[in-house]
């Protein structure tokens, strides 16, 4: 049906294929003739970065730079035209929108999901062969299954916690290029018969030939998890300043932990306080605007600062640490890299989101957001009373649980990596607060300023585990 909108500003897609078979007819020279004035260093679109660490700006990029790194993209992955892409991430996201170049270049049928809410049920509708998506779409996975697992009998929970175990060490040692010892493949052939495999077909992942990660940190034992249930993710890397990709793991040689290798005709370069330098086509042509910050963001040899710090392994895979500015330093001198500890606690049953803190501090602390469902069924299953919510989170039961979670995922770190304190927060982190841009990354500047007052009450002294 039509419809009405201020100034006939608003049509559906079949009125827009409709007047543009008009036009087309009116006049068959138009799409040459407005084809032919554009050149491959115009100016495409101005997309603005998130603003994690700063106010966002405009980034200029042109026709080239797009087109490059799509072509680039696909010389890497092998789509072919009977693929299936389902589309989830926001359309203006630099990440989504060459990731759907791409698509248009290959030919392969896309599917928009409803809402982010719906993105398990629209897997399961869709049942794609390739989705493109960001780290927090495989840590509510993850906690969905570990959460169906909790309302199940101890037998399956212990079923599943030893084939996720068994599963991750012979991923491991298939990445690493290592030899398998008979036990561990005969446990982990039992373990994917019986739980592993079902994974598949339970998340509409079936016809699954991988997913594209990017847009924050993989967590490397989350991406063996899942590799180990026949579900590859390929982890890539870059920046709006970028086109976004600077680098991408090859299907056929998949690096979990890993951002990848340099994409055709991108150099990349380690600076010597390790922060990642990038070089290629697809390199903005500045900030909207911003001629100083635009010069500030080059090197005097023209390379991109990225402003995240990394190495090239021994295979030539990038290895990224962190964001240089998001890096904690302790008040003894120490550096801390949070997205390292925050992958390692969300891989927690118990914690739905978390945010390390503890710059210029004397140790690190976390806000975590708990995973409410998970902590509910562990209270049913032990006994605790409670009223609400609230006095859950109170109480020490639960605060003992998380600090044994911690401890856990804590025990092979040096001892001022290690989280000493926690606070559990009772409000989700959310894009409507500010607390996450729309790829779901935590936005620390505004999450310390909120919580600036439960942060304080945490290194306050004799001060214990709170809730906040």
């Amino acid at each position: 049906d039509p419809i009405v909108g201020p100034e006939e500003r608003v049509m559906s897609f079949s009125q827009l294929e409709a007047r543009g078979q008009r036009l087309a007819q009116a006049r068959p020279e138009l799409y040459e003739q407005l084809r032919s004035t554009v050149k491959p260093d115009d100016l495409a679109t101005i997309i603005y970065t998130s603003g994690t660490t700063g106010e966002p700006k405009g980034v200029m990029l042109t026709h080239w730079n797009l087109a490059s790194n799509a072509l680039a993209i696909a010389s890497v992955l092998n789509y072919v035209s009977e693929d299936i892409v389902l589309s989830i991430l926001p359309l203006c996201h630099v990440f989504e929108r060459t990731a759907f170049y791409v698509y248009l270049y290959q030919g392969v049928k896309v599917y928009y999901a409803e809402s982010i809410d719906r993105v398990p049920h629209n897997l399961r509708e869709v049942r794609p062969t390739i989705v493109v998506a960001v780290p927090r779409l495989f840590e509510k996975m993850y906690e969905g299954i570990i959460a169906l697992a909790e309302r199940t009998s101890p037998l399956h929970r212990q079923a599943l916690n030893w084939a996720v175990n068994v599963g991750k060490r012979y991923a491991e040692r298939r990445a690493e290029n290592l030899p398998v010892d008979p036990l561990l493949a005969w446990q982990y052939k039992l373990a994917y018969r019986l739980v592993l495999s079902k994974w598949r077909s339970t998340l509409g992942l079936d016809r699954l030939r991988y997913f594209i990660s990017g847009g924050a940190p993989l967590s490397r034992e989350l991406a063996l998890i899942f590799s180990s249930a026949g579900i590859e993710i390929l982890q890539g890397y870059g920046l709006t300043e970028t086109s976004p990709g600077l680098t991408l793991n090859p299907p056929a040689a998949n690096k979990p932990g890993t951002a990848g290798k340099p994409l055709p005709g991108i150099e990349i370069r380690i600076a010597e306080d390790g922060e990642i330098l990038a070089r290629g086509p697809n390199v903005m042509k500045g900030y909207y605007n911003r001629r100083e910050e635009t010069q500030r963001a080059f090197t005097e040899d023209g390379w991109l600062k990225t402003g995240d710090v990394g190495y090239i392994d021994e295979d030539g895979y990038l290895v990224i640490t962190d964001r240089k500015k998001d890096l904690i330093k302790t008040s003894g001198g120490k550096y801390v890299a949070p997205q390292m500890l925050e992958g390692r606690l969300k891989l927690s049953p118990f914690v739905s989101d978390v945010a390390v803190v503890g710059n210029q501090r004397k140790f690190v602390s976390a806000l975590i957001v708990p995973h409410l469902e998970a902590v509910l069924a562990y209270a049913e299953q032990h006994h605790i009373a409670y009223e609400n919510a609230s006095e859950l989170l109170r109480d020490p039961r639960i605060l003992a649980l998380f600090e044994r979670e911690i401890e856990e995922r804590m025990a092979d770190l040096s001892r001022y990596e290690r989280v000493k304190k926690f606070a559990l927060l009772e409000e989700p982190f959310s894009v409507d607060n500010g607390e996450l841009t729309p790829t779901m990354k935590i936005r620390r500047r505004q999450i310390e300023a909120k919580y600036k007052d439960v942060i304080d009450a945490l290194y306050a002294e004799a001060s214990v585990s709170t809730v906040g």
